[in-house]
C-alpha cells in the first residue's frame, strides 16, 4: 500500500475567508445522463483545482461559490480536497481538476484515480460519500482536522492514518496522536471512514464541533 505524503502545514491557518452562498438549482443548466459515469453538469461559476500527485490530493487554485464552506481542508491558508470531494464536485459541475500541465482532466480520468484506491478512497467509499452529500450532510474524512491552527504540524496522509512527522507543542502532538489512533481503529472488521455532521448553515471548519455520527465501512 503506497503512502502519499505532504508536509509543512503551519500555524496561521484560518477558514474565515468570505465564502459566498451555494449555487441555486437555477445555476445548473444540464442534468446527469443515464449512464454509469454521469456527464458533467454545467454551472455559471466553476472552481478549479490542481492535482498534486505526491499528496494524492488537489489544491484549490480558484474558488467560486459557497461549496467550500463545507468541503476541503485548510492548511496554511490554502484549501486542499480529497479525491472523493473532487469527484463529487466534478460530477455536479462545480469543479475542474487540472493536471500537472494545467490541462483539465476528464471525469473518466478522475474515476480511474478513485478506482486505483491509492488516495485513501475506493469506488465503494465514494458511493457512500456521495449518498451522504445528496442527503445534505456535511462529510469529512475521519480523524483529519478541517483546519490546523496555533501549531506547526508536518503530517503524512495515506489510506489508513494521519501520521505525525513533527509537532510544535505538546497539546497539538496529543491531538494528532488521538486522531491517528481513531483513524486506525477497526471495529469488527469495519474501518472508521467519515465524520458526518448535520446540515448547518453556520458550520465553520475552525470550530466544527463533534460529528453527528461516524460512518464505518467494511474493507
Amino acid at each position: 500500500m503506497e503512502t502519499d505524503k505532504w508536509a509543512s502545514f503551519v500555524e496561521g491557518t484560518s477558514d474565515s475567508e468570505g465564502y459566498g452562498e451555494d449555487l441555486d438549482d437555477d445555476d445548473i443548466c444540464c442534468a446527469y445522463a443515464s449512464t454509469d459515469i454521469p456527464q458533467l453538469q454545467c454551472r455559471k461559476d466553476i472552481s478549479r483545482s490542481r492535482w498534486l500527485d505526491q499528496f494524492g490530493m488537489a489544491e484549490v487554485v480558484e474558488r467560486k461559490g459557497g461549496l467550500w464552506t463545507t468541503t476541503g481542508i485548510v492548511r496554511n491558508g490554502k484549501i486542499y480536497c480529497f479525491i472523493e470531494e473532487i469527484l463529487y464536485l466534478a460530477e455536479i459541475g462545480a469543479l475542474h481538476l487540472l493536471g500537472n500541465d494545467d490541462a483539465p482532466l476528464s471525469l473518466e480520468h478522475i474515476y480511474s484515480k478513485v478506482a486505483e484506491g491509492k488516495s485513501g478512497c475506493s469506488l465503494e467509499y465514494f458511493e457512500a460519500y456521495k449518498h451522504l452529500k445528496y442527503l445534505g450532510y456535511i462529510v469529512g474524512r475521519h480523524g483529519i482536522p478541517w483546519s490546523v491552527r496555533r501549531s506547526k504540524v508536518n503530517c503524512a496522509i495515506n489510506q489508513d492514518s494521519l501520521e505525525t512527522a513533527q509537532t510544535g507543542d505538546e497539546e497539538s502532538r496529543n491531538n494528532v496522536l488521538i486522531s491517528e489512533m481513531f483513524s486506525n481503529m477497526q471495529i469488527g472488521g469495519l474501518r472508521l471512514a467519515f465524520d458526518v455532521y448535520p446540515p448547518n448553515s453556520r458550520f465553520r471548519k475552525s470550530v466544527p464541533g463533534d460529528p453527528y455520527f461516524v460512518l464505518c465501512l467494511a474493507s
